[in-house]
């Protein structure tokens, strides 16, 4: 397979599965990759020139971990500016009063959770509008959960510090409610082991990904035991979907524990 910096990462997943450790060593941001999920998601969008973008390298990177694998290199071809142009169709005919923007980046910097203000601006959508988010990582998260409920999303890497993403679906929007599993939880903790993670210093999307990381790899007879700062409303349907049962136990404002296991 000839490769150049326009090639997506989830072609060259396909070609060769191998490839997946030689990206991942490129750089910590691309454990994520890892988690089936949001390689679904992301690898088919993001090309090497995106994801250098995202990882923080080279482009030539990639080209020394994979050309080892069989891959032939094109370093010549240059990269395609990523623009509206090659956006979905819905933010192509976009006109300005279609277009509703949310800016979470002073929100996140007061350490506030933007998760509310978002649900509820995506609430006040009218027909045909779309949500833009802006914001200094992509949410996977939250296009994994609105994706699930019937909307379209895309995300643009301007720069290394700012990602815009858009969410559009036509006609009205009600969430769908994820019930918080509170009870039993004493006797359910008797029930496993536990393997224990603390997520609560992670910045966001990373606590989510961690999480999902982790039970990828969950021993039978084991519950996963997180520490974290606040019921995560974006995984629990993913939790329901991937058939985990949970339980949670909220200790005070900032922290919760979060039992996440099979029977």
């Amino acid at each position: 397979m000839i490769i150049d910096q326009n090639t997506k990462i989830g072609s060259i997943l396909k070609h060769n599965p191998a490839s997946l450790d030689a990206i991942v060593s490129i750089s910590p941001k691309f454990e994520k990759l890892r988690n089936p999920v949001l390689r679904k998601l992301m690898a088919g969008r993001a090309s090497i020139a995106m994801a250098s973008k995202i990882g923080g390298c080279r482009v030539d990177d990639f080209f020394e971990k994979l050309a080892p694998l069989g891959f032939d290199i094109d370093a010549a071809t240059p990269a395609i500016a990523v623009t509206a142009q090659d956006a979905p169709g819905f933010i192509k005919t976009l006109n300005d009063g279609q277009l509703v923007v949310l800016d979470v980046r002073p929100i996140i910097q007061s350490g506030e959770d933007p998760l509310n203000q978002i649900l509820q601006k995506i609430k006040t959508l009218q027909s045909g509008q779309v949500l833009k988010i802006v914001n200094t990582f992509e949410p996977t998260p939250l296009m994994l959960l609105l994706q699930k409920q019937g909307f379209e999303s895309y995300a643009m890497h301007v720069n290394d510090n700012l990602v815009e993403t858009w969410f559009y679906k036509t006609g009205a929007w009600q969430p769908a409610e994820t019930p918080v599993q509170r009870g039993d939880w004493d006797e359910v903790l008797k029930r496993f082991k536990l393997q224990i993670i603390d997520v609560r210093g992670l910045q966001m999307p990373q606590p989510m990904y961690t999480i999902l990381e982790n039970l990828d790899h969950l021993a039978a007879g084991t519950a996963l035991f997180v520490y974290h700062k606040r019921i995560p409303v974006f995984l629990l349907p993913e939790l329901a979907q991937r058939k985990f049962d949970y339980r949670i136990k909220e200790i005070n404002s900032e922290e919760v524990h979060i039992l996440i296991f099979r029977d």
